[in-house]
């Protein structure tokens, strides 16, 4: 991993993480967000390199090239996403339109195909920022709405979940966060992979249970029958799906 790349700066400044193999864009984009731009940057070259840093700083945007060796850039913006709500900016190869639209459809925020100008990047990169900004206090409020389904309450401000008669169910935290999971993505689909991303940011292997042990445990808890549960579905060939309308209160 390379060093980060900070200005002299006393003021905060917002940190960017980019994700290129290419050596020669990874020190043009430093140079020209640190030195003319006043930003922080940390740059890497590969999806390994990107988890470290990402799990050993704080960030405020990733500058994200889909085209990466190994790990594709797409697994890493779904990885990305799973942990948390972090701006992305993907960098693609002109003409790859496929690839735009799934990064998109994972959560990008933005993209610039290469070649680029570096002017139009700082463009993207400060407009998707503003947008970030805008929405951070809406994000915080939200997620400490209590959220209702079938007669059940969720609240994120105490960490607990109330049945249909107003009584606390004691939930393990991992119960928990499975539930929190569910409920934000109610009636959708989530495989295993991805329950697995948002809960311990790794992908599942094909013996990987984890998820279904989780899935039974609580399921007792919301009282919903395994052979024939209503609330938490099984698709087959899938995954799980909360069959349920969510109101925030």
């Amino acid at each position: 991993m390379e060093s980060a790349i900070c200005n002299g700066d006393m003021e905060p400044a917002p940190h960017i993480l980019v994700v290129d193999d290419d050596r020669e864009i990874r020190d043009l984009l430093a140079r020209f967000l640190v030195e003319k731009h006043q930003m922080r940057v940390t740059a890497v070259r590969d999806a390994r390199e990107a988890r470290r840093a990402f799990a050993n700083g704080h960030y405020h945007l990733v500058v994200l090239d889909l085209m990466l060796p190994g790990e594709s850039g797409i697994d890493l913006a779904r990885w990305l996403r799973g942990q948390s709500d972090i701006p992305i900016v993907m960098l693609t190869a002109m003409g790859e339109e496929t690839d735009r639209i799934i990064g998109l459809e994972l959560g990008a925020d933005d993209y610039v195909s290469k070649p680029f100008n570096p002017r139009e990047l700082l463009a993207r990169i400060r407009a998707v920022l503003r947008r970030a900004g805008d929405t951070v206090e809406r994000r915080s409020e939200a997620n400490n709405r209590n959220m209702r389904f079938a007669g059940w309450t969720l609240e994120p401000a105490r960490r607990r979940l109330l049945n249909p008669d107003g009584a606390e169910v004691a939930l393990t935290g991992g119960e928990y966060d499975l539930l929190v999971a569910l409920v934000d993505r109610a009636n959708r689909v989530l495989t295993r992979d991805m329950l697995l991303d948002l809960l311990r940011g790794r992908q599942a292997g094909p013996f990987d249970r984890a998820i279904d042990v989780a899935i039974s445990r609580l399921r007792r808890k919301l009282e919903d029958d395994g052979r024939n549960a209503q609330l938490i579905k099984t698709v087959r060939g899938g995954g799980y799906v909360l069959a349920a309308t969510v109101e925030r209160a």
